[in-house]
């Protein structure tokens, strides 16, 4: 695990340091995309496999108190669950609220409608929340 971490570490140093001497070189850009591109290539990988690695170890480690290591991934997927329904919800608000605040600007009688549509999309992480809770309760 060490020596994942310490690949990964130095990999990211590399892509700061090769970023900071092209930039004071005034360097292409298309240089420092390929440069990113495959610092990129090796750093996600092996940030997988650590993730892979340490993921089981603090499922299981709520042994103790008699839980399972089912019951740590019960969990992980409840919080899994409402932090990607809330990202989806942020990024839906944010798209249709821009929308909507445009819409709003040519034509003030439409405010009532656009709020429907930025309700719908902060729906998204109610529904989220109400899986997690799902989920927390079979546990």
């Amino acid at each position: 695990m060490k020596i994942i971490l310490g690949l990964s570490m130095t990999i990211v140093f590399a892509t700061i340091m090769a970023g900071v001497m092209l930039l004071n070189r005034d360097a292409k850009r298309e240089k420092l995309k390929r440069i990113l591109k495959w610092n990129l290539i090796g750093y996600i990988p092996l940030m997988l496999l650590a993730i892979g690695i340490v993921v089981p170890d603090i499922a299981f480690a709520a042994s103790e108190d008699g839980l399972t290591s089912a019951t740590g991934l019960g969990f992980i997927a409840a919080a899994l669950s409402t932090g990607f329904a809330t990202l989806g919800a942020g990024y839906a608000v944010g798209a249709v609220g821009s929308s909507a605040l445009g819409a709003v600007s040519e034509d003030p009688k439409i405010l009532g409608k656009t709020l429907i549509f930025v309700g719908l999309a902060e729906g998204i992480a109610i529904y989220g929340l109400i899986i997690s809770i799902l989920i927390l309760g079979r546990l």
